[in-house]
């Protein structure tokens, strides 16, 4: 998850796509209409989660595996004596789904992404952002400047870093330097992209890519570039919400209350992610 919200900006791929991931269901829905229902359906002890999946960190929404961020929600939220009702939609419009109190939270949230948005003080998980090209490339990133002449993809609505954020929101209405994905399987598509030489430079979590590519066999393998930037990510709560603040102070005692029994930890090794250092 230090960033800016980007413009909102669909851009069409029918027909390079790979197929999409599979739909959402149980506690909640996929892509743009779920919400309303599962808003009218809730109770004071109920927490809506909204994000695209981002596995490891968050997945698909209703499956086996949502992910260590939700699992961790679920754990802190129910030893309080509430539930917590997850749903897969675009990372844009999950957050536009908060602002406008039809989901309590986002997860996977750097501090710049929703500036108005009440934090915990305790972060989910920690972000570490790489750059990737196509498997025969030998560019290597030197700071904003070694960009010039090459096709950034980019998903709308995300954070990388201050300085690639500012630069993704100067270009973002020049495709030939900048190109932002929306909709569904965000990723999928853009690693393709990488492959068909569509475009140079794709950005995205570590974790994220190495999940994508160990679970689906059929992606083409892009080369890791290196890591550009590292910074903490949270479920961060709808100002729409009065009780915002108190989910949040929730949210932080027992994440601590979890890391001091190991229940956090246990929860982060089930997923195969390295145990992390917030301090």
């Amino acid at each position: 998850m230090l960033r800016a919200i980007l413009a909102v900006l669909f851009i069409s791929l029918a027909g390079c796509s790979p197929p999409d991931e599979k739909p959402a269901s149980i506690t909640s829905q996929s892509a743009d209409t779920p919400d309303v229902t599962l808003s009218a359906n809730r109770d004071k002890f109920t927490v809506i989660i909204a994000a695209d999946p981002w596995c490891p960190h968050n997945c698909i929404a209703g499956s086996g595996r949502e992910g260590y961020a939700i699992d961790i929600a679920r754990a802190v939220f129910a030893s309080a004596g509430y539930r917590v009702e997850y749903m897969n939609a675009g990372w844009a419009r999950a957050i536009q789904l908060a602002k406008e109190n039809h989901a309590d939270a986002v997860v996977g949230a750097f501090r710049g992404d929703v500036p108005d948005f009440i934090f915990p003080l305790e972060p989910i998980g920690i972000s570490r952002t790489h750059l990737y090209t196509n498997a025969e490339s030998q560019w290597v990133y030197n700071g904003i400047a070694s960009l010039k002449g090459r096709t950034l993809l980019a998903i709308n609505g995300y954070s990388y870093s201050p300085e690639l954020d500012s630069y993704i929101e100067r270009n973002h209405q020049n495709q030939g330097s900048v190109w932002l994905l929306s909709g569904p399987a965000p990723l999928s598509r853009a690693v393709v992209l990488l492959d068909q030489r569509r475009t140079d430079i794709f950005v995205e979590d570590e974790l994220v890519m190495n999940w994508a590519l160990q679970n689906q066999a059929a992606l083409p393998a892009p080369r890791d570039a290196g890591e550009i930037h590292r910074a903490p990510f949270y479920i961060a709560f709808s100002p729409a919400n009065p009780k915002a603040a108190e989910l949040a102070r929730i949210l932080s005692d027992g994440i601590r209350n979890l890391r001091q029994s190991g229940q956090f930890d246990d929860i982060l090794a089930s997923y195969g992610v390295p145990l992390l250092s917030v301090d």
